[in-house]
């Protein structure tokens, strides 16, 4: 009897180890939910993940806007502040305009000139044409102007007197005169100072005989009294001390 309560005594106590090693395999079993708070974890990495991705992928676009503006603002420097329109224009185009090169290239027009005739001071027989350049650009000249001596009321003047030139032309293809500047020539009436004719009284000057028609002539008045003999005529220059220099080897090769 005892033997059998004692068996029973060894099976109770090992139901109740076993029970504790159900209950305590069901607790390990608790590890599953404990795990199953892992995707939970996971799916929350991964939302920063994202939000971090996020954070990068909006970095990329603010630097991208950055980088636009920076290109919009090399853009807007080269833009606005137009070398060719505000620094270069003026010098390499408008410039090129008053060069002697453009001169030679382009004629003189009766409308951008002024023409004047007047006694030279200090002589009685010399007469300066004035000849200035009131246009934009620099324009050509023939080497002398085209002169002729005669009566202002005179129906026919194929009896008009031309002054005698330098000879021995030749050079630059023209005479250059800048805007705002004159070609001079000087005219002797009468060199030797002897009797002349005392009928001319009309100086009638073409400014370029070279390119410009009979119908730009231009007549001035030179008083009475006048005495025309042997006439001579210089070049261009730019002052009137060279002109007279110029005058006095007018017949001259």
């Amino acid at each position: 009897m005892s033997t059998f309560r004692s068996r029973s005594a060894v099976l109770a106590a090992a139901t109740t180890a076993v029970l504790a090693l159900a209950l305590t395999a069901c607790g390990g079993n608790d590890d599953t939910g404990t795990k199953s708070a892992g995707p939970a974890n996971d799916a929350a990495a991964a939302a920063a993940s994202a939000d971090s991705s996020q954070s990068a992928t909006d970095g990329t676009t603010t630097t991208t806007a950055k980088s636009g503006d920076a290109a919009q603002n090399t853009g807007t420097t080269k833009t606005g502040a137009s070398k060719t329109g505000t620094s270069n224009g003026g010098a390499k185009t408008g410039g090129s305009n008053t060069s002697d090169s453009y001169a030679y290239a382009h004629p003189c027009k009766s409308g951008d000139l002024s023409v004047r005739v007047y006694p030279r001071q200090g002589s009685a027989t010399q007469h300066v044409i004035e000849v200035n350049n009131v246009g934009a650009n620099s324009c050509g000249l023939s080497y002398f102007p085209q002169v002729s001596l005669g009566a202002a009321k005179a129906s026919d003047h194929s009896g008009d007197v031309q002054p005698k030139v330098p000879g021995g032309l030749g050079g630059a293809p023209a005479y250059p005169v800048k805007p705002k500047t004159a070609a001079i020539a000087v005219i002797d009436l009468n060199p030797k100072g002897g009797d002349g004719m005392t009928w001319i009284n009309e100086m009638n000057v073409l400014a370029d005989g070279d390119h410009m028609p009979n119908a730009d002539t231009q007549n001035f008045d030179l008083g009475p009294d006048v005495k025309v003999l042997d006439p001579k005529l210089g070049l261009y220059r730019s002052t009137v001390a060279d002109a007279v220099s110029s005058m006095k080897r007018a017949g001259t090769s």
